[in-house]
């Protein structure tokens, strides 16, 4: 039995690609199934060494006398940019903005770095894809340029620490942390260790400085952040950019926040003079008709604290030559689709077990909660019956499997937004509040009583 204060041999062995560690050395790694990625990295230690009392940065003070003025965030300019951001950029801030090839990452941060540059100090832009004359090419098209916005195509972490010492700029922006590399550390180009020592490098000089980095990410297949998870851990906000290729509307969430909210969403509209921000966006996503259609209900989405409208459409149609159904959807939540379709049909008496159905949203937006049940039932009823809902309609609530209509919350909210763009009349569940100045309300307790009131 050991003896107290001696531990178990610690792993000698690992993976330089992602961290696995081993107790001795293997050709392939278990994880990650890369071979000859298994280094030894140091003697395993036979026993705990006793920590003693080292010195401080700083000595501990009350909560109350610690200053604020360095933490506070500095506005870009950009005012959907900031929204997400809760506020602007705080020093010494390091964000990961994480997106598809194309979709406007580069544009978007150049205009940041040129508002930056012209109103709080030096911005350094640092691209590991691109040269600097294509990166050039691209301030010019977009009206960014500016004595103080300094531009540079490196690949090499010293490097980019030397332009850093050189400039000493208040903001930083890497394009990408996958392509560059730290000498110190073995791995791929790109690799996990390659992105967690150079994330980790510069964090510790953007602390020491008080110097807001920026780091361009790239994602998987699936739309998640390449590279280690502990990268996400590291930074302090994690940015998202989504969009369709298709469309020249993107959207930017913020998928973790230390300085504000953390489920805001900023909108922004992509063309020829770059990523220009729409601070009304529900134009976009509601389709603008001189009469009705069937199959089409708008309803009212909370992104963070601001409402959107948003349109609903469905298509039902026979199947033609028999065989089974088809359920196709676009923008929405595939697994709730299902589930709302087949409450349309057995709770509201809509037979739709021999038909094909189409749901999808408007404009690209992607709709996922609850309170978009009700839209989406009524899209499918009007589709089927070929009859169009009422002029100025917006329906509000979530669907339960037995047909009853819930509440959802922000409902002021949400029907405030509904009354600004001019719509008259909502359906909402029971005590969902007082209606907005010019607006009337019909509360429905369950589906089929929304039905009756309708068709």
């Amino acid at each position: 039995m050991p003896s107290a204060g001696v531990k178990s041999a610690r792993p000698a062995h690992r993976c330089t690609e992602c961290g696995y560690a081993s107790a001795k050395w293997v050709g392939r790694c278990p994880e990650c199934q890369a071979w000859g990625s298994i280094q030894e990295f140091g003697a395993p230690a036979a026993a705990l060494r006793a920590v003693s009392a080292g010195p401080v940065t700083a000595p501990a003070r009350p909560i109350a006398q610690v200053e604020l003025a360095g933490a506070r965030a500095v506005p870009t300019g950009i005012e959907e940019f900031d929204r997400v951001l809760g506020g602007g950029l705080v020093p010494g801030a390091v964000l990961l903005v994480a997106g598809e090839p194309g979709v406007g990452k580069s544009t978007l941060l150049l205009e940041v770095a040129h508002r930056v540059a012209a109103s709080n100090g030096p911005a350094l832009v640092v691209s590991g894809e691109e040269s600097a004359g294509q990166v050039r090419l691209r301030a010019e098209r977009i009206g960014a340029l500016h004595e103080r916005l300094y531009l540079a195509a490196e690949t090499e972490l010293s490097a980019v620490l030397a332009h850093v010492e050189q400039v000493n700029p208040t903001l930083l922006i890497l394009d990408s942390v996958q392509t560059v590399r730290s000498p110190a550390v073995d791995g791929t180009d790109g690799g996990a260790s390659q992105v967690r020592a150079v994330a980790g490098a510069l964090t510790a000089v953007a602390k020491s400085r008080g110097m807001t980095t920026i780091l361009v990410g790239h994602v998987t297949k699936d739309g998640a952040i390449a590279g280690p998870r502990t990268l996400e851990h590291l930074v302090d906000v994690v940015v998202s950019f989504d969009g369709e290729r298709h469309s020249t509307l993107r959207l930017v969430r913020a998928t973790k926040n230390r300085f504000g909210p953390a489920d805001e969403i900023g909108c922004f509209e992509i063309g020829d003079g770059g990523v220009v921000g729409v601070p009304d966006p529900s134009a976009l996503f509601v389709s603008r008709r001189s009469a009705p259609v069937p199959g089409s209900c708008v309803t009212v989405t909370m992104e963070g604290s601001r409402p959107l409208l948003a349109e609903v459409q469905a298509l039902v149609a026979g199947t033609g030559g028999g065989g089974s159904p088809r359920r196709a959807v676009s923008g929405l939540d595939a697994q709730r689709v299902a589930m709302v379709n087949a409450v349309v049909e057995r709770r509201g008496g809509v037979k739709l077990a021999e038909a094909d159905v189409f749901a999808a949203s408007v404009g690209g937006v992607r709709i996922a909660e609850p309170a978009a049940d009700l839209a989406l039932a009524l899209a499918i009823a009007s589709a089927a019956k070929d009859r169009a809902l009422p002029e100025g309609l917006v329906a509000l609530g979530e669907v339960g499997l037995s047909g009853e209509i819930r509440r959802v919350g922000g409902a002021g909210r949400r029907l405030a937004e509904a009354a600004r763009q001019g719509y008259k009349v909502a359906l909402v569940p029971a005590d969902a509040g007082a209606a907005p100045p010019g607006m009337r309300l019909i509360e429905v307790p369950d589906l089929g009583t929304a039905f009756y009131r309708l068709f």
